[in-house]
C-alpha cells in the first residue's frame, strides 16, 4: 500500500491495490478543494442561472442579466462580485458599461456539458 499516508498505514485493507486505485483517483488534495470551491459556486440557483447566462450570451450587462434570469440589479451585482473575486467571471469595461464574460475555462467546459445535457433531454 505505497500509496497510503503513514498516518493510515495501520488500517486494515481488504484489497491494498484498490486503496492505492482509489488514493490516485482522489489525487492532489489541493485540486479536490479548487473543484469542491468551483461546485459552491454552482450550488446556487441563482449564480448557476447567472453563470449559464453568461457562458451562453456573454460578454453581457448587469441590467440584461438581470433581465435574463429575473434576479434583481443589485442581486445580480452581488453575486457578480463574488464570481469575479472567485476568478469565475471577468469584468469587461465598455465605454459606461461594464459586461461580463466567464474567464475560467474549466467551468465553461461544465457549463458547456449542462448545456449539452439539457438539450438533449429535452429533443427526447
Amino acid at each position: 500500500m505505497h500509496l497510503v499516508p503513514p498516518d493510515r498505514a495501520h488500517q486494515r485493507a481488504i484489497d491494498e491495490h484498490t486503496v492505492c486505485d482509489a488514493i490516485a483517483g482522489i489525487g492532489d488534495r489541493r485540486h479536490v478543494r479548487a473543484w469542491a470551491e468551483r461546485f459552491a459556486l454552482l450550488a446556487d440557483p441563482g449564480r448557476l442561472s447567472l453563470l449559464l447566462a453568461v457562458h451562453r450570451a456573454g460578454p453581457i450587462a448587469v441590467s440584461d442579466l438581470a433581465l435574463a434570469t429575473g434576479i434583481r440589479d443589485t442581486s445580480v451585482s452581488q453575486a457578480l462580485r463574488l464570481l469575479r473575486a472567485s476568478g469565475a467571471v471577468q469584468a469587461i469595461k465598455d465605454g459606461r458599461i461594464v459586461r461580463y464574460s466567464l474567464r475560467d475555462p474549466e467551468i465553461a467546459g461544465l457549463l458547456e456539458a449542462l448545456s449539452v445535457g439539457d438539450r438533449t433531454s429535452t429533443s427526447e
